[in-house]
C-alpha cells in the first residue's frame, strides 16, 4: 500500500478527545469546505453542502428528494428493503453533520440538517413497510426536535432577538407536548431530560437578557382573562412584527 494514503499525520496532529465532540472545517484539496470530525480510530470528512457524503442519490441532491420524486409517480409508493437501508445511511450522515454544526455554532445550517431528518422521518411514516422499522426512527424525533428548537433560538439569539428565542423554545416546548401525548407518555413530558434541559435554557435566557413575558404569552394572558381588546392589540402588534 502506497504511504501516502495514510492519515497517520493527520490523526497524530489531533487527538482524539473522548469528553467532547471534536470537529472543525478544512480547506479541502479544490479549495472548498469540508467539515472533518475526529473520532475515536480515525475522522469522518463531510461536505458542508448537500447531502454529507457528496452523493447525489439517482442524480438527486439527497436520498429523500429521490423519494419523493417516487412518490410523484407512484402514490401508493413503499420503501423496498434495499430502499430503506439507504435511508438509514442518509439518517446517519445528516445527524453526524447536525452535531458538528451545533458543536461550531453554525446554527442556521443545524436547523435545514434537523429539517431536513424530520421531512425523512415523516416520508417514512407515509411509506413504511413495517411499523418496527418506522419505530427504530421515531423514537429519535423528541431528540431532532429538541436539537432543531435549539438551533432555532440560538440562531435568533445570535441577532439580538432575545424574546423572539424565548418564544421559540416556549412554542418548541408546546410541540414536543403534544408528541409525548401522542404516544401517550404525557406523564413522562416535565421529568424528560430533554424538556429540562430547554427549559433551563429559557430561563437562562430571560434572565440573562431580562425578557419578560413574551408577546404570545402576554396574548394568551389576555385571553384566559377574557380582556379581548388588549388580546385584540396584542395580535396586531404580532402581525406587524411577523410583517
Amino acid at each position: 500500500m502506497s504511504r501516502n494514503q495514510s492519515i497517520d499525520r493527520i490523526l497524530s496532529n489531533w487527538t482524539y478527545d473522548p469528553g467532547n465532540v471534536n470537529v472543525r472545517i478544512v480547506r479541502g484539496d479544490d479549495g472548498r469546505d469540508v467539515i472533518q470530525m475526529r473520532v475515536d480510530m480515525g475522522l469522518l470528512q463531510m461536505e458542508t453542502v448537500g447531502r454529507p457524503d457528496g452523493n447525489r442519490p439517482n442524480g438527486h441532491e439527497s436520498y429523500l428528494d429521490y423519494l419523493l420524486s417516487r412518490t410523484l409517480r407512484d402514490e401508493d409508493f413503499e420503501l423496498s428493503d434495499a430502499q430503506c437501508q439507504e435511508v438509514d445511511r442518509e439518517f446517519v450522515q445528516f445527524y453526524h453533520r447536525r452535531v458538528c454544526w451545533l458543536t461550531l455554532r453554525q446554527y442556521a445550517q443545524a436547523l435545514a440538517d434537523a429539517d431536513h431528518t424530520l421531512a425523512l422521518m415523516d416520508f417514512c411514516l407515509d411509506h413504511s413497510p413495517d411499523d418496527e422499522w418506522t419505530m427504530t426512527h421515531e423514537q429519535y424525533r423528541p431528540f431532532v426536535l429538541f436539537h432543531r428548537i435549539q438551533a432555532a433560538a440560538l440562531e435568533q439569539l445570535e441577532q439580538n432577538a432575545a424574546e423572539a428565542a424565548v418564544q421559540t423554545i416556549n412554542t418548541g416546548l408546546d410541540q414536543l407536548r403534544e408528541l409525548f401525548i401522542e404516544h401517550d407518555a404525557e406523564d413522562m413530558f416535565d421529568d424528560n431530560e430533554l424538556v429540562v434541559r430547554l427549559i433551563e435554557l429559557c430561563e437562562s435566557l430571560r434572565d440573562h437578557y431580562r425578557v419578560g413575558r413574551t408577546l404570545e404569552e402576554q396574548l394568551q394572558d389576555a385571553v384566559s382573562r377574557e380582556q379581548y381588546e388588549l388580546a385584540a392589540k396584542i395580535r396586531d402588534e404580532l402581525a406587524r412584527r411577523q410583517t
